[in-house]
């Protein structure tokens, strides 16, 4: 046993001694210590985001230490065996980085653990790719991971890519408008066929969501409907709908084992809820995490679920 699995053991068993309130105590003594200047960077960050919870040490909302305070609580035994499960040292350092920054506001372990080596989602050390690939991105944004995984392998047989943004696909046809075999889709992707309308971020048209009401409609439909042919690999980032679109490619997941890049940084749960939800559906994929955000709050983190 290294000093840092000795750390993590040590972490999560204060979770399961201390009380929820107690955890809560420590959380707020801690970040109330962070200097004036980072609170409000952080908190200024949350405000932009609707998907952690309020904070505002100058209001006393503290919402989204709360929500620290819960999970940390409830699921200190699913982060110990996300933590076994973890195939290398780097993966084991994100997520105790991860855990440690929500108990103890601690930004040193997250910078030791932020990937500086390879672009978001594409760790070369790990991602093996063929000209067989059929790669489906998930949240495809303006089409800049797909123009990323060209640069990076540059072979496959196909490409689709998901949006839901009409400005975004404009740009993202246009970026791609020289590569064959890509096809982009103005849906939604999801457990069930769905209609849907987008609710628009103010700062970035990445962060749009799916709403109830609106006027801007999209349909959702799952991957196991809309793509029949084997999947080698999925990407997901889609602002906290990851697990219902996982659910709605299990066939997919179970058939074909793709390659999963998933996003686990839009609440407080998907950390360990989405490796397990994987797990559940496929036993036979090896796990890693990488950290591609910043040091001040644990964003960008990703789930590579990869075929044993």
């Amino acid at each position: 046993m290294n000093k840092l699995d000795i750390n993590f053991k040590n972490l999560v068993n204060s979770f399961k001694i201390l009380s929820k309130d107690n955890i809560l105590e420590n959380i707020k003594d801690t970040y109330l210590k962070i200097d004036d200047f980072n609170k409000h960077a952080i908190e200024n960050f949350l405000g932009q985001f609707n998907y952690w919870g309020k904070l505002s040490y100058e209001n006393k909302e503290f919402e989204e230490l709360e929500k620290r305070a819960e999970v940390l609580k409830d699921h200190g035994n699913d982060f110990a065996s996300l933590y076994n499960k973890l195939e290398d040292y780097r993966s084991k350092q994100v997520l105790y980085g991860i855990l440690n920054y929500w108990y103890n506001n601690d930004f040193s372990n997250l910078d030791i653990a932020r990937e500086n080596n390879f672009r978001q989602y594409f760790d070369l050390d790990l991602i093996k790719t063929n000209s067989e690939e059929v790669f489906v991105d998930v949240g495809a944004y303006t089409g800049d991971t797909i123009l990323s995984y060209i640069n990076y392998f540059g072979k496959y047989k196909k490409i689709y890519g998901y949006e839901i943004t009409e400005d975004s696909i404009k740009i993202m046809q246009n970026n791609l408008k020289d590569y064959p075999n890509i096809i982009i889709k103005r849906n939604a992707l999801g457990s069930v066929y769905k209609e849907f309308y987008i609710a628009s971020n103010e700062t970035s048209a990445s962060a749009n969501k799916i709403t109830d009401i609106g006027n801007n409609k999209v349909t959702s439909v799952t991957l196991d409907d809309d793509i029949k042919e084997k999947v080698t690999l999925i990407k997901m980032d889609i602002e906290g709908s990851e697990e219902q679109a996982l659910i709605g490619a299990i066939n997919h997941i179970k058939k074909d084992t793709p390659k999963l890049l998933i996003a686990v940084y839009h609440n407080h749960d998907d950390l360990w809820k989405l490796p397990k939800l994987i797990d559940t559906i496929n036993p036979n994929y090896k796990y890693y995490l990488r950290y591609f955000g910043n040091k001040y709050y644990p964003t960008e983190v990703v789930l590579m679920a990869l075929p044993k």
